[in-house]
Parts: C-alpha cells; structure tokens; sequence
C-alpha cells in the first residue's frame, strides 16, 4: 500500500484545517497553499473531493474559507484518503503467480490490510494533538508476544516470528 501524493497533501491540508479552523473561523486555500508550499489550483481539486466526501464546509466571499465539517476526532487519516484516492485500498490487480510467489503476495495482502486498520485508528484530532498513544495503536509494544503472534495473520498465512 501507497498513500499517493494527493493523500499526503490532503493529510497535510486537513491538518492545517484543524490546526487553524477553530472557534468558527475559517482558513482560506490561499493560506494554506501559501504556508504548505501546495498549488492553490491543486488545494482547490482536492477541497472539491473532501467537500465531496463531506469533510470539509466551505463558504465563499468575504470572510469565506474552510473549516472541518466533523469534529476532528470524527476524521481519520483513512477518511481523507479515501476522499482523494480513488486507489486507495484497492488490491492491484495480480497477474498470475507461481507458489514461490503466492507467499509473498499473501504477507503484501496482510501488511496492506495492517497499515489501512492503523490509518483508520488514527484521527485528525491525534495528529492536531499530536497524541503518541494514538499513533502506536499498531505498533504499540516493542515485542509481540508468544499469544499475539499464535493469533496474528503473519503466523496464520504461514510466517515465523523468529
């Protein structure tokens, strides 16, 4: 899995959002685009697809910009990227494999599926926050244990942990 540069950048603009939409006030893209170092006409692609998905509200003229359309604890990476990636998540098409492969194809197939559950588990709100606990949902422990590991789709799909 991939998050293209269209994720990162809507990452990086919702955070900015969040970060500076509060208490009613609005950000414009012209802000945005100036302190992120993003083209205004690609912020203003990417706005019209998180508008799209509802994450964003918008309001034109004076005084006008964005804000959030959700509380940010409601918004998770995933949410975003969705909004802009068509891809996002989509297994790539396989061309046809031989049994030396299928093994590595299935570790490629689980590790996808780890990363979009830990991108789905992190919210907008942990990033404004910057709330570590919420980043190592995943990755939390240093060591798996002997009970994780007997359970885990590594060790069911056939991987040794050693």
């Amino acid at each position: 899995m991939r998050i293209s540069t269209k994720g990162r950048y809507a990452i990086t603009a919702m955070l900015d959002l969040a970060l500076n939409a509060k208490d009613g006030h609005k950000v414009t893209l012209a802000d945005i685009s100036e302190f992120q170092g993003i083209s205004l006409s690609y912020l203003e692609q990417l706005f019209a697809r998180l508008r799209q998905a509802k994450l964003v509200q918008g309001t034109r003229g004076p005084g006008g910009g964005y804000r959030l359309a959700r509380a940010a604890n409601e918004i998770s990476i995933t949410d975003i990227v969705i909004a802009v990636d068509d891809k996002f998540g989509q297994a790539a098409p396989l061309n046809q494999i031989d049994i030396r492969h299928q093994r590595t194809q299935e570790l490629w197939d689980i590790l996808s599926d780890q990363i979009q559950t830990y991108l789905s588990s992190v919210t907008l709100e942990a990033l404004v926050e910057n709330n570590q606990d919420s980043f190592s949902a995943i990755a939390g422990s240093d060591a798996q244990t002997a009970d994780e590991w007997s359970d885990s789709p590594l060790k069911r799909a056939g991987y040794s942990n050693a």
